[in-house]
């Protein structure tokens, strides 16, 4: 059953799954154009640039660290960190106690580039997401779970495989 609310600061009275979709629409292209707009000017994709801005801010991260500083999962960092590696941007170091351990690590070149390469570096949405307050995220997240749990429902009567951070 939808929910009704009155009008609050975060929303008007009135909205419909139409506008509500529009107002997804102008996310995604705001982001996908800042992204674009970063790989124009600093020459990495957004998702590498912000990578970097971690490595510089965390230097000695792990893989897995990465991957969850920015919520990837491991094969996507780990593919993002050969790119990143062959373009003589960031590398990769081995502990002498355990061969295993990866520990990353920006070069030169990669805090150059940093450097030089606009902002915000971890991406337009990240950033407005991390400016929110507290109440809002909270608020816009539990929207978000409610939304997801209806596409998981919608996906499960298909027959596909669930998505992610539905659970």
């Amino acid at each position: 059953m939808p929910r009704k609310s009155a009008s609050s600061p975060a929303g008007p009275v009135g909205a419909t799954p139409l506008s509500v979709l529009q107002r997804f629409r102008v996310l995604i292209r705001t982001a996908q154009r800042h992204s674009q707009w970063i790989e124009r000017q600093s020459g990495v994709t957004g998702a590498q640039l912000w990578a970097l801005q971690e490595l510089r801010d965390r230097p000695g991260l792990r893989v897995g660290e990465l991957a969850n500083l920015m919520a990837l999962h491991q094969s996507t960092a780990s593919n993002m960190i050969d790119k990143l590696e062959s373009a003589g941007l960031m590398r990769k170091e081995r502990t002498s106690a355990d061969q295993r351990v990866v520990r990353l690590y920006l070069t030169d070149s990669g805090a150059e580039l940093l450097g030089r390469a606009p902002s915000p570096a971890r991406g337009v949405l990240p950033e407005a997401l991390r400016l929110l307050s507290e109440e809002d995220l909270a608020r816009l997240q539990a929207d978000l779970e409610v939304l997801l749990k209806q596409i998981k429902g919608m996906d499960e009567g298909f027959g596909m495989q669930p998505l992610p951070f539905t659970e």
